[in-house]
Formats: structure tokens, C-alpha cells, sequence
């Protein structure tokens, strides 16, 4: 349920999905919606038109943009859906399910290689750039002007900046704010929590805990913010926010950006029903959906263990599995060759690799990174107190290597109490 809503829970709504009344829950994301509906395939990629489904459902992906209410390229699955919403699937001709333009896919069978392809004579090349030009991009225009007004512009001076609100930033959060400090915790996502909206169990029940001691503690808000850049020569972070750009300076910043999910390698891993292991443990965790028929989970990180043992107990079929060679399926996956070459048949694909730490932020803040494969690739260095090369500059939780939300939670009030101490 998300923080927003009442305690009688989420209301009833109904959307215009390409023209069909549909009914879902108020917290509902609309790629949740539309997953609800059996809607898989949500837009087509821009060079060989193949179908397109979420694979993360946190935002990072981008293969769930949609055209909402006129607008193209909304991500489906960080827009809340709302009574009365328009829903249209967009880059595909005459639509997405039947897709002429998906020939490309048949034709290019070995790869199309645009830098080369048709650049001579002269002539084909300029009437292949007309034919390119209109078969290109992603989506059509808006409906309706997006930004009528100039986007407004806004300083904020805070003691200490915490970047992310996972376990770890909400933990650190708390205890940094110790001694009346004034501590801003900013969020992107949808409803706050990070990965423990993934994790079976007490996952939803620790959100609940840390933003309580964070309220308690008086820390301030960010929800649905990007943090996208820092700019060192003004010593600002920039966050885009629902009400325009906001110019953040701090005494300390907090990086606790969490980590991407990762696919793996395998013919087909981009065919819909294809899904990070964690977006099928917040479908479950956060919004209380078991996904119907066979689930394969496949990979051997601990976090298949405890997704395949909540599924399980949830009633779901579910089939573990190291590794895939190859997925298959007429629109969406319906079967994929597994360990040994074993042909299963299934309705939806978990894929549990190591996260991948989201260390750009600190990486433009010039805290040193270094390439860590065993811990899911560039990591933010820092001490055992979350100091980083960068004076008043912290790290904490999964950026520094997957470590998983209890190990990060526990990092995460370690480096809150350094940074609590570093003001005396």
C-alpha cells in the first residue's frame, strides 16, 4: 500500500487502455495495471521493431515507455495511474500487437549495420534516409504542449543531502539527523523503500519502520525526485522534482543510489515476459500480485532462494534454474531451453543476476570507482565509515557492491552515525 493512501486501502479506478475501460487499484503503477490485464507486450524497439515488456519496474530500463493522456515516452511503471487516465502503446505501425514494420527483424536476421547500410549510389542513400526518417523515433508528438510555463527553479540548503531511500539512505537518514540537523532524503521512485519493496517477508514492514524513524527524527522528504547530476564548480546537486528543478547544497551528501537489475546473457533476453527478479518480488511484495502459471527463476544469487520460497508459498508453480541458453515464444516468452539443453514451458521469467551499482552520481562527484565484477561492476570506494576520497562525501549499501537491504540497512546507520559525529 503506498503512503499515500488511506487505511481502508487503495480505491477502485477505471483507464481507457487503446480504447478498452479497464479496472485496477489506485497505487497501482500502469505497467502493473496493464500486467494485471495480461498485457505483455507494452511498445517495440526502435531499429527492428521486436515486442517490448518492462524487465525492471523501477525506472531503468526503458522498455516500458507508453503514450498516457496524450503524451508519448512515459514510463510506464514510475507513472501512477489515476480514474480516467489514456493508456496507447506507441512505435509500431499499425500497432503494437501486429507491427508491419517487426519485418525488419526476419529480414536482418545477422544484425543491420545502419553507419553502412545503403550509402551508395548516392541517390538510394538519400531516398533511404527519407524512408529511415519516418520509420524513426519513438512515439509521436504530444497531443498538447508539455511544459506551457517555464520550468521553476529552486535553492535548497540542508545539512546533510542523502541520495536514495533504500534501506540504506533511510537508515542513514535517520541517525545523521540526530542533534537537529537538517537532513534531506531524496527518492525517485514511485513509493520509497528501494529494494526492500522487493524482499518476501518483513520487507514491507521495514519500509513502514525506517520512514517512521525518519519522520520521527524530522528528516525531509524528496518523493518522486531524480537526482541527475552534481556540478562541482557550484557545489550543487540538481533534482527534478513533479514541481520543477531544485539546486540542493549540503555541509555532507549521502550516496546510497542502490543497484540496477541486471539481465542475462541468453538468445531472446529482451522478449516480453523476460523480468528482473526483483520486479517479480515487488509485484509480489508491494502490490500483492502472484503472477499466474509457471514462474522460472533462474540464477543462483541468494535472492532466487527467498523469491522462489515466497512465490511457493503464495500458491505460485514455480521451476529454479541456473541458467538459460535461449527463450522462445510467438509474442512473449512461452518456453526457454534451461540447464542441459531441457526445454521448459512458462509464463514468466525471473532473471536473478547481481545488481549492477548505480555509481554514476558519485562518480560525477569524483568519488573514486573501480570495476568489481563479484560485486556487480564499477563500485564507489569508500572506508569502513562510508568516507570516500571526497571530503564530507558518503557512500553506503549496495553502490559500494551488492551486499543486500539487511547488510545494507545495518551499513547504512553505520554511516549515519559517522556523519552524526563528523558535525561535533
Amino acid at each position: 500500500m503506498s503512503h499515500s493512501e488511506h487505511d481502508s486501502g487503495p480505491a477502485p479506478i477505471a483507464l481507457r487502455f487503446e480504447g478498452r475501460e479497464l479496472s485496477c487499484l489506485s497505487d497501482r503503477s500502469v505497467a502493473v495495471a496493464l500486467f494485471e490485464e495480461s498485457e505483455r507486450v507494452l511498445s517495440r524497439s526502435i531499429k527492428f521493431h521486436r515486442a517490448r515488456g518492462f524487465f525492471c519496474l523501477s525506472g531503468h530500463c526503458g522498455a516500458c515507455m507508453v503514450r498516457i493522456d496524450g503524451v508519448p515516452n512515459r514510463k510506464a511503471c514510475q507513472t501512477q495511474v489515476r480514474d480516467g487516465m489514456r493508456i496507447e502503446r506507441q512505435n509500431a505501425f499499425p500497432s503494437v500487437t501486429y507491427d508491419v514494420l517487426a519485418a525488419a527483424d526476419l529480414v536482418f536476421r545477422r544484425g543491420m549495420d545502419h553507419h553502412t547500410l545503403m550509402t551508395a549510389p548516392r541517390a538510394l542513400n538519400e531516398i533511404f534516409l527519407r524512408v529511415v526518417r519516418q520509420m524513426g523515433g519513438t512515439g509521436e508528438l504530444p497531443d498538447r504542449e508539455i511544459m506551457p510555463h517555464p520550468v521553476s527553479t529552486r535553492s535548497m540548503e540542508v545539512d546533510v543531502a542523502v541520495v536514495g531511500g533504500g534501506p540504506a539512505g533511510l537508515s542513514a537518514a535517520a541517525v545523521s539527523a540526530r542533534g537537529n540537523r537538517r537532513v534531506l532524503l531524496i527518492d525517485e521512485q514511485l513509493e520509497i523503500g528501494g529494494s526492500l519493496n522487493c524482499e518476501p517477508g518483513t520487507g514491507r514492514e521495514s519500509v513502514a519502520r525506517l520512514v517512521a524513524d525518519c519522520r520521527a527524527a524530522g528528516v525531509e522528504f524528496l518523493s518522486r525526485s531524480g537526482a541527475f547530476s552534481f556540478y562541482r564548480d557550484e557545489d550543487v546537486l540538481a533534482v527534478s522534482t513533479r514541481e520543477g528543478l531544485r539546486k540542493v547544497r549540503a555541509a555532507r551528501y549521502l550516496y546510497a543510489t542502490g543497484g540496477y537489475d541486471q539481465n542475462a546473457l541468453f538468445a531472446n533476453n529482451d522478449r516480453p515476459g523476460i523480468i528482473s527478479a526483483r520486479a517479480a518480488g515487488r509485484l509480489l511484495t508491494q502490490y500483492g500480485i502472484v503472477p499466474r502459471g509457471n514462474i522460472v527463476i533462474a540464477g543462483e544469487i541468494d535472492y532466487a532462494t527467498r523469491l522462489a520460497d515466497a512465490l511457493d508459498k503464495s500458491g505460485a508453480e514455480v521451476t529454479r534454474v541456473k541458467r538459460i541458453t535461449e527463450a522462445s515464444g510467438p509474442k512473449w516468452v512461452s518456453s526457454v531451453l534451461a540447464d542441459n539443453a531441457k526445454k521448459i514451458s512458462c509464463d514468466l521469467v525471473a532473471v536473478a543476476q547481481t545488481p549492477q551499482p548505480a555509481s554514476e552520481l558519485p562518480r560525477l562527484h569524483g568519488v573514486e570507482v573501480t570495476l568489481e565484477p563479484a560485486l556487480g561492476g564499477f563500485v564507489a570506494r569508500a572506508d569502513e565509515d562510508g568516507r570516500t576520497s571526497v571530503p564530507n562525501v558518503f557512500v553506503a549499501g549496495d553502490v559500494t557492491g551488492y551486499v543486500g537491504p539487511a547488510a545494507a540497512e545495518t551499513r547504512g546507520r553505520k554511516v549515519g552515525e559517522t556523519i552524526a559525529r563528523s558535525f561535533s
